[in-house]
């Protein structure tokens, strides 16, 4: 019987332990160059730690004014102008007006690799942000087919979208909502799919006119319910008829904001208190282990994946196959170490590197194959370090290169988190592995003090100082600079965006967007599981709902007979 590879973490010092599986996943996704395989060796540093790594390369939601280094253009980038790179606006980078190999270099066996990849990182153009084949969607990063969407992230095939992140696909008409599928008009929503008028649902599908509503399916004209299946007129679980339900929901129905965040909290307070939660959420899947998993088979230590198959140490994963320790990946095989790379088939340790083949210790890489440490090459093959090889040269240049990594230890080690363009707090890594300033500098990771972009205003305004209600809201609100009512810090609004709400009879924020975000990414459940007891059976079920929380978590078994069986009452 095999056992579990013992192993403690060279950053945080904790035990983790590499399972059978994962070694197996190393040997199926190594490199062979000519007919011998590269071995990838087992990992240095625990799964938290090489996520967390590879999160230093993620800002998804800063934005900054800053100047293409081609053209001179003013663009909006995710790069501040005072990085030490050179930035191109998208149009002009995927041009012909500039020379991809201009940067190319002969590797240096005197160095380390990832020295030389770093200070080829630095001259390189890369795009100022990922946004591809979009329309009137400037503020939108790793974003792709929207129109008029604004401040969306990791959103495609949506429209008239504002602050949608996570897996946001085929939406129309949607703000502040978190990996929402097929929805119209909806607001603050999370992991919410095919549903329409609604807000505040959370982990709910098929619903219509529903708000305040928690794992709820197939459900119409409800209100602050949970664990509801095809019901319909229903407040706090309790059924009413038609116009009962009308003549309720006038009173309760919030206008204001503060009427909005009592609703929340009753909302909060119900889930923590009244529903009951799944352990984990492995649904139509063979073999897996981890949370939010959807139609796959031997997939283990995987958070939000689905239609996916033999992988380990995935997140917010789509129809990949036989993969190790990749971030948001969709459609590609054999990968290593990824970030962001769709469609990507036998990729070892890159980062947003698209619809490419055999492409090794890469970043920015489009529609290429056959590249070893090159940066921001589109359609090239057979590159190393920016520069051209003939096949027999790369084939047999690469081998040499791999030995010297592994006698410099970065053989199978993604980028250092020191060599990140962006600061720490920049990054997603912040979001989902928040650190202070101090604890950031003493990794040796950059931090960047927050400011504020300077803008024309006619009027600086206080959160509390606006009207109560949508209908009270002047147009001039545009022009006015909010002060958010718990940071502070300043947020404008898009006509758009007031637009929306106005039509959804919805009043306007007094939250930072980035608090709102920061709120609704709460919500999710961690990467990490636990052993709890079943509220009901009382047998141990792993959940990632850690042993000091409050909620009710049922087994598989308990859930199942508890929602579709039993009486889900007030």
């Amino acid at each position: 019987m095999l056992h579990d590879m013992q192993k403690t973490c060279g950053q945080c010092s904790a035990a983790f332990d590499i399972s059978p599986h994962d070694l197996s996943l190393l040997e199926k996704v190594s490199p062979v160059f000519g007919e011998k395989q590269e071995p990838i060796p087992p990992p240095t540093l625990c799964p938290l730690c090489r996520l967390q790594r590879r999160l230093l390369f993620r800002n998804e939601r800063k934005f900054y004014r800053r100047t293409c280094d081609l053209t001179g253009k003013d663009i909006i980038s995710i790069y501040a102008p005072d990085k030490p790179c050179v930035v191109y606006d998208q149009s002009a980078w995927w041009s012909d007006a500039w020379d991809q190999y201009a940067t190319g270099r002969s590797f240096d066996f005197q160095k380390s690799f990832f020295e030389q990849f770093h200070a080829l990182s630095l001259v390189a153009p890369r795009p100022c942000v990922v946004n591809m084949f979009s329309e009137n969607s400037t503020y939108t990063n790793h974003c792709a087919y929207n129109k008029n969407c604004y401040m969306c992230i990791n959103t495609g095939y949506s429209e008239d979208c504002f602050y949608c992140t996570n897996y946001n696909l085929y939406n129309r008409d949607c703000a502040d909502c978190l990996a929402i599928q097929h929805c119209e008009q909806c607001y603050e929503c999370v992991e919410t799919q095919k549903s329409s008028f609604s807000s505040f649902l959370f982990q709910s599908e098929n619903c219509t006119d529903c708000h305040y509503c928690f794992d709820c399916q197939s459900c119409q004209n409800c209100f602050l319910c949970w664990n509801l299946r095809h019901k319909q007129y229903c407040i706090g679980n309790e059924q009413y008829t038609k116009e009962q339900y009308a003549e309720k929901i006038a009173t309760l129905r919030p206008a204001t904001w503060a009427g909005v965040r009592e609703r929340l909290e009753d909302f909060r307070k119900a889930m923590e208190e009244r529903a009951f939660h799944k352990a984990i959420s492995i649904e139509q899947s063979e073999g897996c282990e981890g949370d939010h998993i959807a139609n796959c088979r031997n997939v283990t230590s995987s958070f939000s994946i689905f239609n996916s198959e033999d992988c380990s140490h995935c997140v917010d994963a789509g129809e990949m196959k036989t993969s190790i320790d990749v971030y948001e990946p969709f459609k590609g095989e054999l990968q290593h170490e990824t970030h962001a790379c769709n469609a990507g088939y036998s990729l070892m340790v890159c980062s947003k590197c698209y619809e490419s083949k055999n492409v090794l210790y890469s970043e920015y890489c489009w529609q290429s194959s056959d590249l070893f440490g090159c940066f921001g090459l589109f359609r090239k093959k057979y590159c190393i370090l920016n520069k051209q090889y003939t096949k027999e040269e790369y084939e047999a240049l690469v081998p040499k290169i791999i030995a010297h990594m592994r006698k410099t230890g970065e053989w199978g080690e993604f980028f250092p988190g020191n060599h990140s363009i962006f600061a720490y707090n920049e990054t997603m890594a912040q979001q989902y592995i928040p650190l202070t300033r101090e604890e950031a500098l003493a990794k040796g990771w950059a931090w960047r003090e927050e400011t504020e972009e300077k803008s024309t205003v006619t009027r600086v305004i206080p959160a509390d100082k606006l009207p109560e209600t949508i209908d009270a809201v002047p147009d001039d609100v545009l022009n006015w600079a909010i002060l958010c009512e718990r940071t502070k810090r300043p947020f404008k609004l898009v006509k758009p965006e007031l637009d929306f709400y106005r039509k959804m009879h919805l009043p306007i924020p007094r939250l930072h967007p980035d608090v709102r975000f920061a709120e609704r990414i709460q919500l999710r459940s961690p990467w990490k599981t636990w052993q709890r007891e079943c509220t009901r059976c009382g047998n141990e079920t792993p959940s990632t709902f850690s042993p000091d929380r409050k909620e009710k978590i049922l087994c598989r078994n308990c859930y199942l007979k508890e929602v579709y069986e039993g009486d889900i009452a007030a």
